[in-house]
């Protein structure tokens, strides 16, 4: 039967298009069993517009995925009558803020996998081992008021997949939990969308010189793509906020590994100050799924995200190769001190604003090339030069001669130390015992004499497991190491104090060792000494400074955290000059990577927060993530309940139905659920962590994309 010219019952109907370049629709007459590539390739030809469209995919907004597998069927895809589907570009313009506050244009690809995208992008950007980093949402102010899922829900002025003025209001999503997802597919059905971390477009970076990019870049009629009446594209100017990659061409390797002393007024504004440790813990719940694309979470073109340092283990940090991403550390670290994202003492403040001035001063000073003269060596021999100085440490610190004279003895560190074991309502004081640690295990004797047999000693410590914090003031003489020692009743507090920083050195390396499993003949001990004593010599300030204030002009609150700015500006300064009299020696890259090395020492360093609800317990926690363990910690103090170490971990799991997790360690279970943010980023975290800790030298230049989304993705 022939009705209007076409044949009825044929089992063919009309699919609606929509061309985002063109803004305009078109009806393809397709079957079922049509391939998605044979759409497109209809498309095309009903469209007879010569032009190139091979960055170009269907898009379903309806079902908020993207039909790539161009040898899928309509059937198979799920795709009927009442579906309209955008014809778009893949790649389309994503408003980037880097780690030190810039903001730059990028084009990404909004198709495939976040975590694929991230690793274009830093390839793009010259920063090496992509998979410490990626991308989230940019945070007001009233996402740090509320849990993920407190957060009040706006009533969206339409539904999803409405049309409005030509396109569609895309979905706002963050962690979409999928209790079942196509096979192959990074498609978001039956997921749950995400409203606390919105893309404001009224937020905008500041103005600076407008960019212009060739037609066929944009997606929506927004952007300032259209078509003139014979059907030829043309494109007017977008006046964009933000530098394009081009605009830092030229010098864009410099321009990224040095930033600007401060940022524009607006990117410091917009920066977060969290007041407490929930706060500190809401702030995770803008990273986005590493397993689905960009446009699955929400993001439309010209939209901004933050790309910043997710997972805090940076591997084969090399001054010849990585000044981007060692600047790029250096100033996420800076703003996480500046912001208070993370806590340090007065006098650490002091040394980490030294050698922030000492980087301000050398970025306008020549610097010594981190290669050596002719040509530069090969990646080949520096892994030679590496595996050389690896076995000559491993050869030096293999000897045990510092403590023991027979080598066939287990090396054992013994010294007079005080110690401390707090009690509710009792001030008790320092008690001073004899200390000798070996085996990982800490034997503390009341004279030096029982020292000869360890069945003498009053108490045994196993530190494996524990927690080590300093608790240092240099003008005071406080050299104080605050052990949590796991027990049945949780973990159980004590300090002892050195007399000295030699002696403090000794003895913290050789708790962080040993709570790592690391025993005194483990080659890292010298290394991880002379470490804690650098840092500590740092925070010494010089009697007389080597700079005269009269001649800087030092603005305090860009060195100094907000709760140290009750002093005098003078006074401050003063401060400042004298401590960077310790650091005025270093070039531009070694006071930033004495920055890093700084920042990693401090206690909180790398411990990712999150609001958390375990099985057993009916109150609020926080769980902190490091990168070889997960804590269990007081929601008011952030003291250590528990710890677990990843070494130790058997399995973990997600229940997507109740967003339950649940994670399986030699002789322990926890179950819990997180409250700050969806448990998906958490097993991400746990999962990225699992996946860096398997780096190695031999497989650096390799990145197994399939292990990272097997170990972080969620379902099998």
């Amino acid at each position: 039967m022939i009705a209007n010219g076409q044949i009825v019952g044929d089992g063919t109907w009309d699919l609606r298009v929509l061309v985002t370049d063109l803004q305009t629709e078109r009806l393809i007459r397709v079957k079922g069993d049509t391939h998605i590539g044979g759409v497109m390739l209809k498309l095309v030809e009903d469209l007879e517009i010569s032009m190139d469209w091979s960055d170009h995919a269907l898009w379903w907004p309806m079902q908020n995925i993207w039909l790539t597998r161009t040898r899928s069927t309509l059937d198979q895809c799920g795709v009927h009558a009442d579906a309209l589907l955008y014809f778009t570009p893949m790649h389309k313009t994503l408003r980037l803020q880097l780690p030190d506050l810039r903001y730059i244009d990028m084009r990404v690809d909004f198709s495939v996998k976040t975590f694929s995208a991230v690793t274009q992008l830093c390839k793009d950007l010259g920063i090496r081992h992509p998979e410490e980093l990626s991308l989230c949402k940019p945070l007001e102010y009233n996402h740090l008021k509320y849990n993920y899922k407190d957060m009040p829900k706006k009533k969206p002025e339409q539904h999803v997949g409405q049309k409005n003025g030509g396109g569609y209001v895309p979905v706002d999503t963050n962690t979409f939990i999928a209790n079942s997802s196509p096979a192959g597919s990074t498609g978001s059905l039956d997921k749950s969308p995400f409203t606390c971390a919105p893309i404001t477009p009224a937020r905008g970076p500041p103005s600076s010189t407008p960019i212009s990019s060739p037609a066929g870049n944009g997606t929506w009629k927004r952007n300032g793509y259209g078509a003139d009446m014979n059907g030829t594209l043309n494109y007017s100017a977008n006046v964009s906020n933000s530098l394009s990659l081009e605009q830092l061409n030229g010098s864009f390797d410099s321009s990224l590994a040095q930033s600007p002393s401060t940022p524009s007024p607006e990117a410091r504004r917009h920066l977060l100050r969290p007041k407490s440790l929930v706060e500190k813990a809401r702030m995770n719940v803008a990273w986005l799924d590493s397993s689905l694309s960009i446009m699955e979470q929400g993001i439309r073109d010209h939209d901004m995200l933050c790309l910043k340092f997710k997972f805090y283990a940076f591997y084969d940090l090399n001054p010849k190769y990585d000044a981007i991403r060692i600047n790029q550390i250096y100033e996420q670290a800076k703003w996480q001190l500046l912001n208070e994202e993370i806590d340090c003492t007065e006098e650490e403040m002091l040394m980490f604003a030294a050698l922030q001035l000492q980087v301000k001063l050398q970025a306008s000073q020549p610097q010594p090339s981190t290669e050596s003269e002719g040509s530069s060596p090969s990646p080949i021999e520096d892994d030679i030069d590496a595996a050389l100085n690896n076995l000559q440490t491993t050869l030096e610190g293999s000897s045990i001669s510092t403590f023991s004279n027979n080598i066939t003895q287990v090396p054992e560190l013994k010294d007079q130390l005080r110690y401390l074991k707090p009690k509710r309502f009792t001030m008790k004081a320092y008690k001073k015992y004899w200390f000798t640690c070996r085996d990982l295990h800490l034997y503390m004797y009341k004279s030096k004499g029982e020292m000869m047999d360890a069945q003498n000693a009053i108490q045994s410590i196993n530190l494996k497991g524990c927690e080590v914090t300093p608790d240092v003031n240099i003008t005071q003489n406080k050299y104080v190491i605050k052990l949590e020692v796991p027990s049945s009743d949780g973990m159980s507090e004590m300090y002892i104090r050195c007399d000295n920083e030699t002696q403090y050195a000794q003895w913290m390396a050789c708790c962080r060792l040993a709570s790592k499993g690391r025993s005194l003949a483990d080659s890292s001990y010298e290394t991880e000494k002379k470490t804690i004593l650098d840092f500590l010599n740092l925070q010494r300030p010089s009697e007389q400074p080597v700079l005269n204030p009269n001649t800087l002009d030092i603005q305090i609150e860009d060195y100094i955290a907000p709760k140290y700015l009750k002093k005098s500006k003078g006074k401050l300064t003063q401060r400042i000059l004298e401590a960077h009299a310790n650091v005025k020696d270093l070039n531009l890259i070694d006071a930033k990577m004495s920055y890093i090395k700084a920042w990693q020492l401090l206690p909180d360093f790398g411990v990712t927060l999150f609001v958390v609800k375990f099985q057993t317990s009916r109150k609020e926690e926080l769980l902190g993530v490091g990168y070889n363990r997960l804590m269990r910690m007081d929601i008011s103090s952030g003291d250590h309940q528990k710890t677990w170490r990843f070494n130790t971990m058997k399995a973990w799991n997600v229940n997507w139905e109740h967003k339950h997790m649940m994670v399986q360690f030699e002789g322990d279970d926890i179950i819990f659920s997180c409250v700050s943010a969806d448990c998906k980023v958490v097993h991400e975290f746990i999962g990225g962590y699992i996946f860096l800790s398997m780096r190695s030298k031999d497989a650096n230049q390799t990145l197994n994309e399939e292990l990272f989304h097997k170990l972080t993705g969620g379902w099998s």
